[in-house]
Order: structure tokens, then C-alpha cells, then sequence
């Protein structure tokens, strides 16, 4: 046995079934190894090293367990590097197994190689070199249990030399470090009785409790509902929590902050206690005024805690666990005009969701592209959302059903991952149906050839590109950041049809530019058994204008199109028959 059958063999035990990667000289022994294996793990094969970081995210995003990446020395480890800051600002437990030229040449300037430690430094919780085989189980193990521990990337370092060499184990000697064998998570933390008891407190003596959750609270969905319902309380989602509950519940605002709606807004402007479940949204701007109201916090990491606002109570813990610990200590409100008037605001903002969506645009408003989806959303999908303009839509539009999981880069705000991570959560949740959203500038990033993946496996799964030949939310950060017309030197797309891209390389492609047609499009993108592009033209000078937009960016929008913006009568008259609808009885 050699120490890259040792890894593949030491991964089986770990359960992964497959690992994303793509091939190269400096893991030819591990690459050999899975050979040997009889490709057990699934040696997943993608076009790029950057979107084999990305499908183990989406892997781990979708499955809760590690996703593991495997690269080559040199270009192929630097290539891991954007996927996996994305495992790490989202807190999702990856592992990349990465090579090393030999270690006679180290040190020597050979070809491909890279100062590892330097470039894995800041994004890994756990980082090592494997230099004798006897390292060998400890070095993996601790890897996957850290990432596992941490939900965050850890990164093995093998040279190709060391792969090659017969595997011994580490004996019962000085110096040598055994492992044990591989096992489930651990023990589940829960916040003391005293603790709960302030936390009640807080929440109790509050007449209008708002509720902020994210990912952390996706498995207590149930138990937050239940503290909603004793507290008369709303609640908000940050973006990495918007499948946690379903936007059908009455209560439910929807997303918070830059890309988030109106009841969430002035939900948080307006209450006098604040829960923080399994969350740490970074705009503190859309939290309550600071000392407007008392807060709670509740998270499993405590490095988390009162970084975003200052909570009084702070419950490390298990959300599912703590919410459990903390129901039976609160009291149900009887006066229930607070929730009243959030589930009114809720219904009405519902009803100008659609009333947007349903704006003449040139062809096609790309808020319909989401509003049509969700009328037909299946029960169980999984829908996965790139950076950029479709991802306001996705945060505002997108009516989230019970079963349905979605998620994005939250953090990074990366662009590119959506296909990717579709492609991950197709192994880990292989019967779920798959919608990927993506612009057109992320599609060409990196989505076309990542369609190969695709196909290659069989995936069936529909990638929707939002086609308006623009890197439109940059374009709409210029106007309202800077006040600066539309460059069109930077900001214009080369334009094709990627249905006909799609159908040239085998996969159903639909194009569409009739918004009547957008809804039988996609019912039949939606039926197919394979991967169907779903090729929108769509129209980008509709604003994807914040209902909580502040003077100075509506004075900057204004500015920007005084100062001359190519598309200046149709950014108006657009923005305004947008913005009405929020003003419409």
C-alpha cells in the first residue's frame, strides 16, 4: 500500500464518496490510487480547480457533511484558493488535499513550486505538510475532524514523492502520533440554566421582538417558529438563512439589508428586542439603532457573539438545543398588533413583489424570470443563486416553500459559484431537482464550461442565465455608489446565445425574449431529465432599487444620469415605473 492508497482508502473510511477535483503530475499518486480503487471515492472530475473548491462547498452546503477537493501543486493549489475563502467566510467544512513538487527539489525554484504554507496561511484552520508517510493517518484525520469542528477548510500538503511511498503506519515509539478511528460529529453544546433564564427575561419584557436568523438556524426551523408564535414576533432572513423558514408563513419578512425588503427594514427600525439565531449579518446599518433595543444572541461559535450589535444576553450553543432549553421559560403575548402589522406589511409587500415583476420591460424583467419560478417551484428543489444582479432577485423575489433548500457565497459574494455548487449538491442530495441562477457575466466567467461537468454526469439540473449583456450590478454600483454613468468599456458584455451553446454541446437550451412565454419555458425546462440552459434575454436598465433606498443614492442615481449615462430615458422611466408600485393602493 502506498501513502496515496493509504489517502483514498483513509477517505472511504471517512465516508466521502467522492472528491471534486481536477489532475495533474503533483498528485499523480494519489490520482493512480483512486485507479486502484476502483474509483471509490468518485474522483468527480470539473474543468477548473477554482469550481472543484466550489462543488465541495456546495457539497457541504447541501449535504452538512465535508466536502473534499483535490489539486496539483503550483497553479493548481493557487487555483483552489477563491473556493475555498468561500468555505471559510461561510463556515462550511471543506478539505483540499494539494501536492507538492518532491522533496528533494523544495526549496530548489523547481518548476510549480510554491511557497504552500505562505499561500494557505490565512484561509485554513488546519494546514500541514505530510513529509513521511508515517504522518499518515493523524494528518488526515485531524484535518477532517478540524474542518468538521470549525466548519472550515483545512488543507493536506503531500509531495509527489511521499504519495509514491510504501504507506507505514506510526508505531508505538517517541515522536510518532497515532489516530483514532473515524467518527460522527460531537456532543451538542447547550447555554446554562441561569443564562436562559436572562435571555427569557429580555425577550419576555418585550412588546415588539424581532427575530434575525441565518444558517446556523436552518435545523431548529421548528423551534423558531415556535418562539415567533409565543413572542408575536417577525421574522428576518440573512441571506444564507432564506430556505431556514418559507416566505408562505405570514410572519416571515423575508431578507435583510442591501438586497432585503421593506417589512424586514422597518420590522428592525421599529422593534424593542432583537433575537440573533445562528446569524452573524455584517451590516449592522438594517439592526435596530443601537440601544433601541435589548438584544439576544444565540450561536455555536462564540467568537460570533455581539460582533454586529450589542446583545446583552449571549448564548453559546446549539440553536435546535438552546430554543428548546429556552421555549418553556418564555410567555405568550397576548397583544398581538405587532404581528398583526408585520403580517400586514408582509401580505401587502407580496402583493408589490408581483405588481413589480409584471413591468413592461425591454423584453423581459428579469424580477418576472424569479416571480415565475416560484409560482412553480418544486417542493424539494434546490436552487443555488451567483453574484450580481440576479441575486437581488433571488433575495426579494424568490418565494421559498417548505423543503426547499437554496443558497449563494454569502459572504464572499463571489461570482462564478452557482453552477459549481449546483454540481456539488447534485452528489450530495442526488434525487433533488436543481435550478442555478446566474448572470451572464458569471456564465461566461466560468458557468459554460462547467455545463461539461454537467453533462458529463448526468446531472439533470436548470441554469438560468440572466442575459442582458451587462455586469449590471456593478453597473448599478456605479450609479448609486459613485454617482458615475455606465462605462461601457467595462461594463458590456461580447454577446451569443448560450441556448445554442448549450445545444451544441448536447443539453437542451431554451431561449426566451417573450415575458408570455417565460412561464411555459419554464415548465418544460423544469420537466426535462437532464440539463436544460434556460436563456433569458432580460432587460438591464430595471433598477434593482432597495425599498430602503437613502437620499444620497437616489441623489448619486440622478447625478449618473445627468452626467450623461448611455442609457439615461430608460433608466428613469424604468426606475419610476418600478418604484411606484411600492406607493400603489
Amino acid at each position: 500500500m502506498t501513502v496515496g492508497d493509504y489517502v483514498v482508502g483513509r477517505l472511504r473510511d471517512w465516508g466521502v464518496k467522492q472528491v471534486f477535483a481536477y489532475p495533474g503530475d503533483g498528485i499523480n499518486g494519489i490520482v493512480a490510487a483512486f485507479g486502484k480503487a476502483d474509483n471509490d471515492p468518485k474522483f468527480v472530475q470539473t474543468r477548473h480547480e477554482e469550481m472543484a473548491a466550489f462543488a465541495a462547498v456546495g457539497f457541504a452546503k447541501f449535504s452538512g457533511d465535508v466536502g473534499v477537493c483535490l489539486a496539483t501543486s503550483g497553479p493548481g493549489a493557487i487555483h483552489l484558493l477563491n473556493g475555498l475563502y468561500d468555505a471559510k467566510l461561510d463556515h462550511v467544512p471543506v478539505v483540499a488535499i494539494v501536492g507538492q513538487t518532491a522533496r528533494t527539489a523544495i526549496g530548489g525554484s523547481y518548476q510549480q513550486e510554491v511557497d504552500l504554507h505562505s499561500l494557505f496561511r490565512d484561509v485554513a484552520s488546519y494546514l500541514v505538510d505530510v513529509t513521511v508517510p508515517e504522518q499518515l493517518p493523524n494528518a488526515l484525520d485531524r484535518a477532517m475532524r478540524t474542518a468538521r469542528t470549525e466548519r472550515a477548510p483545512a488543507v493536506l500538503i503531500i509531495p509527489n514523492d511521499v504519495q509514491e511511498q510504501d504507506y507505514e503506519p506510526p508505531q508505538h515509539e517517541f515522536k510518532h502520533i497515532p489516530s483514532s478511528p473515524p467518527s460522527r460529529p460531537f456532543s451538542v453544546t447547550v447555554p446554562s440554566d441561569e443564562e436562559l433564564r436572562a435571555a427569557a427575561e429580555v425577550l419576555n419584557s418585550g412588546e415588539k421582538v424581532a427575530i434575525l436568523v441565518g444558517q446556523g438556524a436552518r435545523g431548529a426551523a421548528a423551534e423558531v417558529g415556535e418562539v415567533a408564535d409565543l413572542l408575536g414576533a417577525g421574522v428576518a432572513k440573512a441571506l444564507l438563512g432564506k430556505d431556514v423558514l418559507p416566505d408562505d408563513l405570514p410572519y416571515v419578512t423575508g431578507s435583510i439589508g442591501i438586497l432585503g425588503t421593506r417589512p424586514s427594514y422597518e420590522m428592525m427600525r421599529d422593534c424593542d428586542r432583537l433575537l440573533i439565531v445562528g446569524s452573524n449579518f455584517p451590516y449592522s446599518q438594517f439592526l435596530p439603532k443601537f440601544g433601541s433595543a435589548r438584544g439576544v444572541q444565540i450561536d455555536l461559535d462564540g467568537r460570533s457573539i455581539g460582533m454586529r450589535y450589542p446583545t446583552e444576553v449571549n448564548l453559546v450553543g446549539d440553536a435546535l438545543e438552546t430554543l428548546r432549553a429556552l421555549i418553556p421559560l418564555l410567555r405568550h403575548k397576548t397583544d398581538r398588533s405587532w404581528r398583526e402589522k408585520i403580517e400586514s406589511d408582509v401580505a401587502r409587500w407580496w402583493e408589490v413583489m408581483d405588481r413589480q415583476s409584471r413591468v413592461p420591460a425591454d423584453p423581459v424583467n428579469p424580477m418576472r424570470i424569479v416571480s415565475e419560478l416560484s409560482d412553480r417551484l418544486p417542493a424539494n428543489a434546490i436552487v443555488t443563486a451567483d453574484s450580481g444582479s440576479a441575486t437581488n432577485w433571488y433575495a426579494r423575489q424568490l418565494k421559498i416553500k417548505e423543503g426547499v433548500r437554496s443558497s449563494l457565497s454569502g459572504t464572499l459574494a463571489t461570482m462564478g459559484c452557482a453552477v459549481p455548487y449546483a454540481l456539488g449538491a447534485a452528489f450530495a442530495q442526488p434525487d433533488r431537482p436543481l435550478i442555478a441562477l446566474v448572470g451572464d457575466g458569471a456564465m461566461q466567467m466560468n458557468g459554460m464550461a462547467e455545463l461539461l461537468t454537467l453533462r458529463h454526469y448526468g446531472i439533470r439540473c436548470v441554469v438560468c442565465v440572466f442575459h442582458n449583456n451587462d455586469l449590471n450590478q456593478v453597473t448599478w454600483e456605479l450609479r448609486a455608489m459613485g454617482g458615475a454613468p455606465k462605462f461601457e468599456e467595462s461594463q458590456t458584455l461580447p454577446d451569443l446565445s448560450y441556448a445554442a451553446f448549450a445545444q451544441s454541446i448536447g443539453l437542451q437550451g431554451i431561449e426566451v425574449d417573450d415575458p408570455e412565454k417565460l412561464g411555459a419555458a419554464w415548465d418544460t425546462a423544469l420537466a426535462f431529465d437532464g440539463t436544460t440552459v434556460l436563456d433569458v434575454r432580460c432587460d438591464p436598465n430595471v433598477p434593482p432599487i432597495p425599498p430602503h433606498a437613502t437620499f444620497d443614492q437616489i441623489k448619486d442615481m440622478t447625478e449618473a444620469v445627468l452626467r450623461g449615462d448611455p442609457d439615461a430615458w430608460d433608466l428613469l422611466r424604468r426606475g419610476v415605473q418600478t418604484k411606484i408600485q411600492e406607493f400603489l393602493p
